[in-house]
């Protein structure tokens, strides 16, 4: 049995289920107001110890590994969420005695001050206890004092129904710079080979004979002399002239052009699992 001189070794401590799992660890504990035994300890659970949940003290061992339990870690994880604001109401106490099925306490309980020596009291209920707000005469039912079938264990209670949500991948595109054209102009030098005609003057010898129609161009002159006669040979060389023209205009020009391309990225999406009960599901 846990008592209070043994509490500064139960805060901070891991807390162990009946068959040995962890199910968080210990935060705060709380006293019962009449007779000053530790009653409650409250767990924290969850990935990042963001869920604090009431679990019974008064059965449980302190061990060199932590404090253990005899609860299940499933029955601790479903338990009533209730705040610790630093007291049980008698309604709140009740409710968690009903869950653990403990029967009802002998008052109201407290959190302990860092010192661990001192309790916050306040008006205990009586040793037998009446059920928390929603809960029947016979002390069974189904409407929690929220006024809700069953409660929220991982915060306050707001309605009968929780929210699934789920990521969808909204889809479309977006104009980016993904590169540049441009033109730009240099010379280069190459051969061209042409072919041209050219002609040239050759000399040539013509002999005729003396008759009637040429004598009196023979005897012109004296019989027998000496005398030279020249013509001038002309040939034609090719010539050759550089100029620039222009041939054509090129310029730059976008079109567009669509193709299809297929996306795909994780999406991340709620489910509900129903522990306990047929799950109905409406269309």
């Amino acid at each position: 049995m846990i008592g209070t001189e043994t509490l500064d070794r139960v805060i901070g401590k891991d807390v162990y289920d009946e068959s040995g799992q962890k199910i968080g660890s210990a935060s705060e504990v709380y006293l019962d107001d009449e007779t000053g035994r530790p009653e409650w300890v409250t767990v924290k659970t969850g990935m990042f110890g963001t869920k604090e949940s009431f679990v019974p003290i008064r059965d449980a061992d302190l061990t060199d590994d932590g404090l253990r339990v005899p609860i299940s870690k499933e029955r601790v994880k479903d338990a009533p969420k209730i705040d610790t604001d630093g007291h049980l109401s008698p309604q709140e106490e009740q409710e968690l005695y009903h869950y653990y099925g403990m029967g009802t306490g002998t008052g109201t309980t407290g959190r302990t001050t860092d010192t661990m020596t001192t309790t916050e009291s306040t008006t205990g209920m009586a040793g037998t206890g009446t059920a928390g707000t929603g809960m029947a005469a016979g002390g069974t039912t189904d409407v929690n004092r929220h006024g809700t079938v069953g409660h929220d264990t991982s915060g306050p209670t707001t309605d009968d129904a929780m929210t699934r949500s789920e990521e969808r991948l909204n889809v479309g595109t977006r104009s980016e710079e993904v590169g540049r054209a441009r033109l730009r102009k240099y010379v280069v030098t190459e051969n061209v080979t042409e072919t041209v005609p050219v002609s040239r003057e050759e000399v040539r010898v013509e002999r005729e004979p003396i008759t009637d129609a040429n004598v009196g161009n023979a005897l012109d002159g004296p019989a027998i002399s000496e005398e030279e006669h020249e013509v001038t040979l002309r040939a034609e060389r090719p010539v050759v002239e550089k100029e620039a023209v222009p041939v054509e205009r090129v310029r730059l020009d976008k079109e567009t052009v669509t193709d299809q391309e297929t996306v795909s990225a994780d999406v991340r999406k709620e489910e509900i699992e129903v522990d306990g009960a047929r799950d109905d599901r409406r269309m």
